[in-house]
């Protein structure tokens, strides 16, 4: 295990670091806010769609108009947890690409919580990405950056950017972000929980336990994203553990990203990790590349995703300069 407790030395993001500093704290601060719970009456369960450890999903009806829903039913999760989800959703509403929140209903019986949301037919992301063409590429991921640059001017870190939490149809190319549970709103200088994201998604900082970061995590998770769809190669980290995910990254980058991170952060390493991380020298991407996915590796493509799959968070683009690199260029006209 490691640790960054950088009390002398904090991290800020570089982009919209103060965004809540001027909106009132009834719409970020889910500790003193009470949910207006509505009744389930409304809707009806037509199957289930997905199961997660704080959450079961079905696909549901309004019964008036029979237009179709989503409906997340929370369990066994704070309070605090499910109103934080409520307060990012509200925040977030009519933002592009974001899943839309409904209607917040609890059982009279069972006191179970609810959120009823958009519905949107899915697609797996194993199903498609080995087989976008490099147009299909940049559409999905402008779409997706849209959703990331509104969210972050908003205030709100994702936490948990992967393929399984973007919800693509094929047919209609709608695409939303959806699973907004370990979305926080960002406040400057403040430590937050590193047991969030997934494994193979996981950025350098939450790997060193680095507690103050920023929106630019949600960037890592995107980078990774981008690498799968053209090196297609999913996913292109992939630890058996924690520290050897650190490791799949380090093997990569080189021991002296990984050495002039914890230096700048004052991250605190066991020893016996930072054994197995060094004499590690300098990889690149291109050893991704084979003739399956040359066509894809531009040198656009490339350079977007070396600059936002950084080691160095701070130095990592952020959505606003993605989604302007000139790999969209096309996607624009």
């Amino acid at each position: 295990m490691s640790q960054c407790p950088s009390k002398h030395n904090i991290s800020i993001s570089k982009v919209y670091a103060d965004v809540l500093k001027s909106v009132p704290e009834e719409e970020w601060n889910y500790e003193k806010v009470s949910i207006d719970w509505g009744s389930p009456q409304p809707y009806q369960i037509v199957s289930r769609i997905g199961r997660g450890r704080y959450s079961s999903v079905f696909k549901g009806v309004m019964t008036e108009g029979l237009y179709p829903c989503a409906i997340k039913c929370l369990r066994s999760i704070k309070e605090d947890r499910f109103k934080r989800e409520i307060l990012v959703l509200e925040r977030l509403i009519n933002g592009p690409n974001i899943i839309r929140l409904y209607d917040c209903v609890k059982e009279e019986v069972t006191g179970t919580p609810s959120l009823v949301m958009e519905y949107i037919q899915n697609t797996e992301f194993k199903l498609f990405y080995k087989n976008f063409t490099l147009k299909d590429t940049q559409y999905y991921l402008y779409e997706l950056l849209k959703a990331l640059q509104y969210a972050h001017s908003k205030g709100v870190m994702h936490r948990d950017i992967k393929p399984d939490n973007i919800c693509y149809d094929l047919n209609t190319k709608k695409l939303r972000i959806i699973d907004w549970g370990l979305a926080e709103f960002y406040h400057p200088g403040k430590e937050y929980n590193v047991r969030v994201a997934s494994r193979y998604y996981k950025s350098p900082e939450l790997l060193l336990n680095m507690q103050q970061y920023d929106y630019s995590l949600d960037m890592w998770g995107f980078g990774c994203i981008l690498g799968s769809l053209i090196f297609k190669k999913e996913p292109i980290f992939e630890g058996r553990d924690l520290d050897d995910q650190l490791l799949q990254i380090v093997q990569l980058y080189g021991t002296n990203d990984l050495n002039n991170y914890i230096n700048k952060y004052n991250c605190k390493v066991d020893s016996s990790l930072l054994f197995t991380l060094q004499n590690y020298s300098k990889s690149s991407f291109s050893k991704f590349i084979n003739e399956n996915n040359k066509n894809f590796c531009t040198v656009e493509a490339l350079d977007l995703l070396e600059k936002v799959l950084v080691f160095d968070h701070q130095k990592r683009l952020s959505a606003d300069e993605a989604i302007n690199h000139p790999f969209f260029e096309s996607i624009k006209k």
